[in-house]
């Protein structure tokens, strides 16, 4: 009986441990959302109080404006900028750490939500870490190209590949965004992009040449160990009666030699190179 009544106090003492843990969570997710606000209030008391406590608050304030810049250029070194942090402790003992973590935030255009749990076991001297139940949601219309890598590193828990692939694939994307932007103002007459700059299509069409037209299709392709790579191909379209005159194999050749400026030129040259010699 005496062991029953130690087995429930002790099961109270953990229950107790993870409510406290629960309220420290909740109060530090209080104070980031409404920081703000409370910092308000207590300069409020302490100006009603007096002068004495002045000297505290504002260096309190200091240091808080300069975590906040020290944010800023972790955001801008890194590129990912977080607009949610969730903790919540799931088991707290003396040798175990279950927490489940919620980041949100953006890389780029490209939202993103993760959800893990991170569970720490002391073992002697060290300390171990493993991320488990790993759960990525990435939104925008790149997201066709980061699938199948995103599933793999929901398989594989490794949180550090996803960001750093993160980072890498949303420059690429800005700089085909960037790209095809570009090159709809300078040619608003010749280059369409029928799904928007941040797609991987564009299109190039001769006003003195009707029914002859050339696609690009610029992917953005990711390995299963976060290798980002472009990958640009050209598409000719022309009508049946022209192909008679095609005495240069312009329409058999024409892949083959975008391939040949690219690898020389670069992609923003080879492009330029193309509507000014076919289309313009």
């Amino acid at each position: 009986m005496e062991q029953k009544y130690e087995e429930e106090i002790q099961m109270l003492q953990q229950e107790i441990e993870m409510l406290e843990a629960e309220q420290e969570e909740t109060l530090r997710s209080i104070f980031i959302e409404h920081g703000d606000r409370l910092q308000h209030e207590l300069k409020s008391v302490f100006e009603g109080r007096g002068g004495a406590q002045k000297p505290t608050l504002s260096k309190l304030i200091t240091e808080v404006r300069e975590l906040e810049k020290d944010l800023r250029r972790q955001t801008e070194i890194n590129g990912i900028a977080l607009n949610e942090c969730f903790v919540k402790t799931l088991h707290k003992s003396e040798r175990k750490l279950v927490q489940q973590l919620r980041l949100a935030g953006h890389c780029s255009v490209l939202l993103f939500q993760v959800e893990f749990a991170v569970t720490e076991i002391q073992e002697g001297d060290a300390l171990l870490r493993r991320v488990t139940e790993l759960n990525i949601v990435v939104d925008g219309v790149e997201f066709k190209d980061f699938s199948a890598f995103v599933s793999r590193v929901e398989d594989t828990k490794d949180l550090l590949l996803f960001f750093r692939t993160l980072r890498t694939f949303s420059e690429r994307c800005e700089e085909r965004r960037q790209t095809f932007q570009h090159f709809q103002e300078k040619y608003p007459d010749v280059v369409s992009l029928p799904e928007g700059c941040r797609s991987e299509l564009m299109i190039i069409r001769s006003p003195q040449l009707p029914g002859i037209s050339m696609t690009i299709f610029w992917k953005i392709d990711v390995s299963m160990e976060g290798v980002v790579k472009p990958s640009l191909e050209l598409l000719l379209k022309m009508p049946d009666q022209a192909r008679e005159f095609d005495t240069k194999k312009v329409m058999e050749n024409g892949s083959n030699y975008f391939q040949s400026l690219l690898q020389i030129l670069g992609v923003e040259a080879s492009i330029e190179g193309l509507i000014r010699t076919v289309c313009l």
